[in-house]
């Protein structure tokens, strides 16, 4: 007996094929993000967050997959979604995660996203190579936002599995 196939969600074909050079801009900001001015575990709660924040499930299960491989407890991978009551998370985490929603989200009306008030507590937190680096770790997840809710990947929890049809 063969194994019915999964009906695809993907709406467009994987955009690599069509723009090579997407595998270069993705291998850039990945080392960009990787200098480890930021720990990585930061970094994929803040990409976990966006991925709650647009409701987008390909961009949640993957980068619970990566805490989850990371040792993250699952109280943690869970809370990140109420991140501000919870009591598991560093002052630090807190700040980046504080950022991303800022960068992410509408400002208050007649307010900046990110106030001096907000980015002066980051700053507390992270030197100027951290600061500049979680900017980009923000960055890239903007980035990738566009590509999964557009293109509406397979949820996958691995880069390496088949995302696209």
């Amino acid at each position: 007996m063969t194994k019915p196939s999964t009906p695809s969600i993907s709406r467009m074909p994987n955009p690599g094929e069509f723009v090579p050079e997407l595998a270069d801009i993705s291998a850039a900001l990945f080392r960009a993000t990787g200098n480890q001015a930021v720990p990585r575990t930061t970094i994929n709660l803040v990409h976990l967050r966006a991925g709650q924040i647009v409701h987008n499930t390909y961009l949640t299960i993957l980068n619970t997959s990566f805490l989850r491989k990371a040792g993250e407890s699952e109280e943690r991978i869970t809370a990140v979604a109420s991140w501000q009551d919870a009591p598991c998370f560093t002052a630090a985490e807190r700040a980046a995660l504080a950022l991303a929603e800022a960068t992410l989200q509408p400002a208050p009306h007649g307010r900046e996203r990110v106030s001096d008030e907000l980015y002066a507590e980051a700053a507390e937190h992270y030197d100027e190579k951290g600061m500049a680096t979680l900017t980009i770790a923000i960055g890239q997840i903007n980035f990738f936002i566009a590509l999964a809710v557009i293109g509406k990947p397979q949820p996958v929890t691995s880069l390496a599995a088949q995302q696209w049809d």
